[in-house]
């Protein structure tokens, strides 16, 4: 048994904010205090560090084929970071790693591990795309981790609502998807807007007839929705909503919210979708508004996606927003393509710049959203990595929402006329460390089903990770002295000490068989895979190199 003492636990499951206890690990799970009768193996001084549970990331874009795109198409990125291999105290390697805004497989477990990352998911997996997707995620160490499958552009589904198939039907077709892609969830992207795309469709707003299924956004978001609750998948249907980056979109965001009508709904990187067109330059803040919608409809949760400032990478299956982005790539590459039946990928370099209004007012926008959002429980800390920031920036915005005068600052720096567009000023809030507990931990975990994460309670799984107290809560949050990973020390002051392999959550949702029999004569007709062949195995999944895959038994309600 392993003994952690003089810890102070924020642990705000179990109401604990900084209180002075011991934890106890036993075979990589934390248990209650065992008394005398028995005895500590070994035992380690936390000095008074502050503990919490390991930190998830419920959105990032770290494996599948858009991110092997953007590692290419910005190779001067993988001049930064440069790590040489170095063989760890166990005698065990650490790879070569390299990369900023991108990283390689290794840099992001290894950079996710050092801050106190435990677990990472993937948000936007092809179908056709997962073979690679979980060979990249296994490629991945330190973190367990997992995917959201994508539907909603896909041809097989849009001929499902075109002829007005049963809810059932829809299920049973969502729940093959996800258990055949070892899937946790499910993800839509710009519902019906990809495939618009396709048909030389340049916009296509929720409530717009897709140009050849004849189906709106609206219904794929509500077809989806029922089905991911029907199916009783942990996490809710993952929505990028429509009219990504588009000045006005919020009255889009708004009905994607009351759409769900009281079906749970997580709407992501909500930044890029909470824009205004008031003032001279037609392009406002909308995060009062949808933060108060936030606040009254308990069904919602959102993460934001903030922006912060620097050279980064955009990646996305959103072709449709992706082509209207293009001619902002900097530097000048960008490309976009077509995923057969699935979706598409559209792939533009960008540099956020803190003197121009556009990137100025989004960074207040995603921060006026943090600190507006009442309930610290339905919104979560993201950048869409990469799309907003690497994720290595993240102690940074952490900062920001703890350290009121050090926002001023930053904000008196921007762009001379952001200041008089934004309430952000006026906003008094500074998050807690409870706070900040919950919108990286406990709420994630909650989110995605993962009952024994994001905590430190008996039963949980040992992911733990202690800070040394600062004034500085960026250098605090960046350089965590101890963590551990399913009990074992693999990261001290800062640095990896050994390397472990994570393991894939998956979901395990129930259909009815009979959906293949349709399925098989469609991939036989429109696919260049067969059936048999799409289907991503158990054994594959292990052939990748990962431990056998944490499965989550879904139960199937009543329509």
């Amino acid at each position: 048994m392993l003994r952690l003492d003089n810890a102070r636990v924020v642990d705000p499951v179990h109401g604990l904010d900084a209180a002075p206890r011991s934890l106890f690990v036993r075979e990589g799970r934390m248990v209650a205090d065992p008394g005398p009768d028995e005895s500590v193996d070994r035992s380690i001084d936390l000095q008074g560090a502050l503990v919490m549970a390991g930190a998830l990331d419920i959105h990032t874009h770290i494996g599948g084929g858009k991110i092997n795109v953007a590692r290419g198409l910005l190779d001067e990125d993988h001049q930064l970071g440069l790590r040489a291999g170095e063989q760890l105290p166990d005698g065990s390697w650490m790879h070569a790693a390299c990369g900023h805004a991108t990283p390689t497989t290794w840099a992001t477990g290894y950079r996710y591990a050092e801050m106190g990352y435990t677990a990472c998911f993937e948000p936007a997996m092809l179908p056709l795309g997962a073979r690679q997707a979980h060979m990249e995620l296994a490629d991945t160490p330190m973190v367990d981790k997992g995917a959201y499958v994508m539907l909603g552009n896909d041809d097989y589904l849009l001929r499902l609502l075109a002829q007005g198939a049963p809810a059932a039907r829809v299920a049973d077709y969502v729940g093959w998807m996800v258990r055949h892609t070892q899937a946790l969830a499910v993800k839509v992207v710009n519902p019906g807007g990809i495939s618009a795309f396709k048909f030389n469709q340049r916009a296509l707003d929720f409530d717009a007839r897709h140009p050849y299924y004849g189906v709106t956004p609206r219904q794929v978001l509500q077809a989806l929705a029922r089905a991911v609750h029907e199916l009783g998948l942990p996490h809710p249907l993952h929505v990028h909503a429509s009219n990504l980056g588009v000045a006005g979109n919020v009255a889009s965001t708004l009905a994607t919210m009351e759409a769900a009508e009281g079906l749970p709904l997580h709407i992501t990187h909500i930044q890029f979708h909470s824009y205004g067109t008031e003032g001279e330059r037609r392009f406002s803040s909308a995060a009062e508004a949808i933060a108060d919608a936030v606040n009254r409809l308990p069904n919602i949760s959102i993460d934001v996606g903030q922006i912060l400032f620097g050279q980064t990478i955009t990646a996305s299956g959103d072709t449709m927003a992706q082509f209207a982005n293009h001619r902002h790539a900097d530097p000048k590459a960008w490309t976009c393509m077509d995923i057969e039946c699935d979706a598409g990928c559209g792939v533009v370099p960008f540099r956020y710049r803190d003197k121009q209004f556009v990137n100025a007012l989004q960074w207040t926008i995603g921060l006026e959203l943090f600190l507006r959002v009442n309930d610290p429980w339905r919104v979560f800390l993201t950048t869409d990595h990469p799309n907003g920031a690497p994720f290595t920036s993240y102690p940074h915005l952490m900062r920001l929402l703890m350290d009121r005068d050090f926002r001023n600052r930053q904000l008196d720096a921007l762009h001379a006329d952001v200041a008089s567009h934004s309430q952000l000023r006026a906003l008094q809030r500074e998050y807690s460390l409870s706070e900040i507990a919950i919108i990286t931990r406990a709420a994630p975990a909650r989110a995605l089903g993962l009952h024994d994460r994001g905590h430190l309670g008996p039963g949980a799984v040992a992911d733990i990770v202690a800070y040394r107290e600062q004034d500085d809560v960026e250098a605090m949050f960046a350089r965590p002295t101890h963590v551990f990973k399913d009990g074992e020390l693999i990261v001290r002051d800062g640095r990896v000490v050994r390397a472990v392999q994570g393991r894939v959550h998956t979901a395990e949702p129930e259909f009815d068989p009979a959906v293949e029999r349709e399925l098989d004569e469609y991939f036989g007709r429109y696919m260049t895979l067969g059936l048999n062949s799409f289907k991503l195995g158990d054994d594959e999944l292990c052939a990748c190199g990962t431990p056998a895959p944490l499965r989550h038994a879904c139960r199937r309600r009543q329509a």
